[in-house]
C-alpha cells in the first residue's frame, strides 16, 4: 500500500494512540503479563517516536488553529502521551527526566494557549462546544502529577513531590470545570447518546486515582490518610461512570448505528478502559481488597479487546483508502456530545 506523507493531515490528538497503548502496557504488567506488557510498550514507544516525526514533517502545528480551544485542549493526548510512557519506563532514570521535562513543557504551553482561548469566550459558547475530549485537559494535569511522582521515586530530584501533589489537585479542579460545561450541555441539548469521547469523563477520574497513589506513596505521614482517601473517592466516582456511559453509549449506537465505523475517537475509549483497570489495580493494593484485582483483570481483557478491534478497523480502513488515509481526522469522524 502506497502511503503519501504529505497527504497526511493528523488532528490535534493524535497522540490518543500512544495513550491507550501505554496504559495498556501499564496494566498488563500490573497482571505480569510480562510479554504483552512489553510488546505495548515497544508499540507505545515507537508509535510516540513516528508520531511526533510525522507532525513535524506534515508541519500540522502550522495547520491547526491554535486560538481555538478545542484544538488546544486536545492537543493535551502528547502530554498525556509523555506522561503515560514516562510512568511504563520508570525504572530508566535519564528517560523519566527527559519525559518528564518534555511533558513539563508542553502543559506549560498548553495551559497557557488554553487559558487564554478559554477567556476570551463566554460560558454559554464554551458550554456549545463542550465535549468529552475537553476532560484531556485534565488528563495531562494528572498525568504530568504522575510524571513529578515519578521523578521523585527514581531519581534524586525529590523536590519534583512539591510540584506533583498541587499539580494533581489542580487537575482534580479542573476536571470539575470541564465536567460542568459537559454536563451543561448535555443538559440542555438533550442529545440521542454519548460519543465514544465520553468515556473521558471516567478516564480523567482514573488517571487521578492512578496519580494519587503515587502521591500517596510519597506523602509524609500528616498527609497521607488524605491523598489516601481523595484517591478512593475518585475511584469510587470513575467506577460511577461506568453505567451510564455504557447506557447512553448503547442508545447512541441503538439510533446511530452508523457510529460503529471506525473512527479516531474510538481511541478515547481504549484509553479510559486502560487506565480504570491500572488504577483499579492500584486502589486494590491499597485497600488490601483481592476482590478489586479481578475487576481490574476484566477491566483489562475488556480495554485490550476494544484496542485490537480499533487497531484492527483502522489497519481496514487504511487499506481501503489506498491514498495513506491518516486514522485520526478532525472530530473523529463522529460528531462529539
Amino acid at each position: 500500500m502506497a502511503v503519501r506523507l504529505a497527504g497526511i493531515k493528523p488532528s490535534p490528538d493524535v497522540f490518543a494512540a500512544v495513550m491507550a497503548t501505554g496504559i495498556l502496557s501499564i496494566a498488563a504488567s500490573k497482571h505480569y503479563y510480562h510479554w504483552i506488557s512489553d510488546a505495548l510498550g515497544v508499540l507505545a514507544t515507537c508509535g510516540l517516536a513516528a508520531l511526533v516525526a510525522l507532525v513535524l514533517f506534515t508541519r500540522a502545528v502550522t495547520q491547526w488553529d491554535l486560538t481555538d480551544p478545542d484544538v488546544t485542549l486536545r492537543l493535551f493526548t502528547f502530554v498525556a502521551a509523555c506522561a503515560v510512557l514516562d510512568s511504563r519506563l520508570a525504572r530508566v532514570g535519564w528517560v523519566v527526566l527527559a519525559l518528564g521535562v518534555i511533558a513539563t513543557a508542553s502543559w506549560l504551553v498548553l495551559t497557557t494557549l488554553c487559558a487564554r482561548n478559554m477567556w476570551v469566550h463566554r460560558w454559554v459558547p464554551l458550554r456549545d462546544r463542550a465535549h468529552g475530549a475537553w476532560e484531556l485537559a485534565s488528563v495531562g494535569t494528572s498525568g504530568l502529577a504522575i510524571v513529578g511522582a515519578q521523578v521523585a521515586l527514581n531519581t534524586s530530584q525529590h523536590w519534583a513531590f512539591g510540584v506533583a501533589a498541587p499539580v494533581w489537585v489542580l487537575g482534580l479542579a479542573i476536571y470539575g470545570l470541564m465536567t460542568w460545561l459537559i454536563l451543561w450541555r448535555v443538559i440542555a441539548e438533550r442529545p440521542d447518546g454519548l460519543a465514544p469521547d465520553s468515556w473521558i469523563l471516567m478516564g480523567g477520574l482514573a488517571i487521578a486515582t492512578l496519580a494519587g497513589d503515587g502521591i500517596h506513596t510519597l506523602s509524609p505521614d500528616w498527609l497521607a490518610p488524605a491523598v489516601k482517601g481523595i484517591t478512593v473517592l475518585t475511584w469510587l466516582a470513575a467506577t460511577l461512570w461506568i453505567p451510564p456511559l455504557v447506557y447512553f453509549g448503547l442508545q447512541r449506537i441503538s439510533r446511530r448505528p452508523s457510529t460503529l465505523k471506525f473512527a479516531g475517537v474510538w481511541w478515547a475509549m481504549v484509553f479510559p478502559l486502560g487506565m480504570y483497570s491500572a488504577a483499579t489495580a492500584a486502589t486494590a493494593a491499597e485497600l488490601g481488597q483481592r476482590s478489586l484485582t479481578t475487576v481490574s483483570l476484566v477491566f483489562f481483557w475488556v480495554a485490550l479487546a476494544t484496542w485490537i478491534i480499533v487497531v484492527v478497523a483502522g489497519v481496514r480502513r487504511a487499506r481501503a483508502k489506498a491514498s495513506g488515509l491518516f486514522p485520526f481526522t478532525r472530530g473523529g469522524g463522529d460528531q462529539p456530545v
